[in-house]
């Protein structure tokens, strides 16, 4: 990430100068900028006046009948103090007649295309998934979560007879409010007999759908742009947004993954040769350094524990030597136990109680071969992998494969967009 990008305060260096003034044999603005780049400021730039006078009060100006051929010239160029003082030093003594001046400016965006592969320009009616899962607010509880559960949706739109959405129902509101054990992950992965045991103590629940969604609901317009639609989402800390016409009559839904996708579309290659490496995202300049970890021989106990401190759905199972060889969910362990010890897993997973004995290990239970990604890959090339891969994770490793950090799909999609920073 470039350092300028995250300072709010920096200084605004401007250099006045004439066309016809020189520098060693070349143009002075020319050589002033060529000292602006070889010194690390983050960008300058030239502006031609169409008219002006100096200190000897002669008018220059672009018409015809006075054409001048010493224009006036302004260099300019921002960036924090410490580099502004730093390169003045060196145009200083090139200034032999003009005007430099320095101020304070504010910076409220600074970025650069590669920063930001999100096509922001596209509608979201482009990228939004049109056929949706709906229920109405007088459906009973038990009958969402099976229709949930069939469609193997987290979260569904509520609407009302006119599809007018009035709420949204996700897996976590049922969790919450309704009783039911677990999140759609995990009960995706149980027997059907029990899901249909739990199904069975639902339907002895008298809520209905209004009684337990999430409401009011934030939407967004068909009409929108997906720039607007992505800071919508980051802003509020959403994975999903039901998407309204301009009768506020439901016509779809757009997910985080339909984001991502757009810009794993994205074809165009990048020239990092030619850039400064400030202007190009590394997966080390966006992964968490928040490591949820056990070792592969931690016993059941441990590992649950650990779920619950981290109130993480994933761990990374790493070897005695430090190196990552798995990952381990939450709904793994539900499905690789012993079906006897479900029950109490899925309470020991809520913190309604411990845990009970076995001798399962994070070895037993985890998924081997987790996908890694080195610090210096660009983040599009692993977002890239992530989606072809179907992961929501990638472990960060150094050369020896060790953990360094993590990146998930919320990762990706706040990188991908440069939101104001208000105070």
């Amino acid at each position: 990430m470039s350092e300028l990008s995250l300072q709010k305060k920096a200084k605004r260096l401007r250099v006045y100068v004439g066309e016809a003034d020189r520098w060693r044999g070349a143009s002075l603005d020319e050589a002033i900028l060529e000292a602006l780049r070889t010194h690390g400021i983050a960008g300058g730039t030239i502006f031609r006046a169409l008219a002006g006078f100096g200190a000897h009060s002669r008018i220059h100006t672009t018409r015809i009948e006075v054409l001048s051929t010493d224009l006036p010239l302004v260099i300019e160029a921002v960036d924090s103090d410490e580099k502004i003082n730093a390169v003045l030093d060196v145009i200083y003594p090139m200034v032999r007649e003009g005007l430099i001046t320095i101020e304070d400016v504010e910076i409220v965006k600074y970025t650069h295309r590669y920063l930001n592969p999100l096509p922001v320009d596209r509608l979201v009616s482009e990228v939004m998934t049109r056929n949706v899962v709906t229920i109405s607010p007088e459906m009973p509880v038990q009958a969402a979560w099976m229709t949930m559960l069939s469609h193997r949706v987290k979260a569904t739109p509520v609407v009302d007879s006119g599809r007018k959405v009035v709420g949204i129902l996700t897996d976590e509101d049922l969790l919450n409010r309704a009783g039911i054990q677990e999140r759609l992950s995990v009960a995706l992965r149980m027997e059907s007999a029990e899901v249909a045991r739990q199904l069975q103590d639902l339907d002895q629940i008298p809520l209905k759908v209004q009684d337990v969604m999430t409401q009011p609901v934030i939407t967004i317009l068909d009409t929108d742009t997906l720039g607007t639609a992505t800071s919508k989402m980051i802003r509020h800390g959403l994975k999903r947004l039901p998407v309204v016409n301009s009768q506020e009559k439901l016509v779809g839904i757009l997910s985080r993954l339909d984001i991502l996708r757009q810009v794993a579309k994205v074809e165009e290659p990048i020239p990092t040769p030619h850039l400064h490496t400030s202007a190009v995202l590394h997966v080390e300049d966006i992964m968490s350094s928040e490591i949820p970890m056990v070792g592969q021989d931690d016993p059941l106990g441990i590992i649950i524990e650990k779920f619950s401190k981290t109130e993480s759905h994933r761990l990374i199972v790493v070897d005695d030597s430090g190196k990552a060889v798995g990952l381990i969910s939450d709904s793994d362990v539900v499905a690789r136990v012993n079906p006897e010890k479900r029950s109490g897993i899925l309470d020991a997973l809520r913190s309604l109680g411990k845990p009970p004995a076995g001798k399962e290990t994070a070895r037993d239970l985890m998924s081997p071969v987790p996908l890694t990604a080195q610090p210096g890959e660009l983040v599009v090339d692993a977002l890239k992998r992530m989606l072809s891969e179907e992961r929501k994770w990638m472990v960060v490793v150094n050369a020896e494969d060790k953990p360094l950090g993590l990146v998930d799909r919320q990762i990706m999609l706040e990188s991908i967009l440069e939101t104001p920073d208000r105070d």
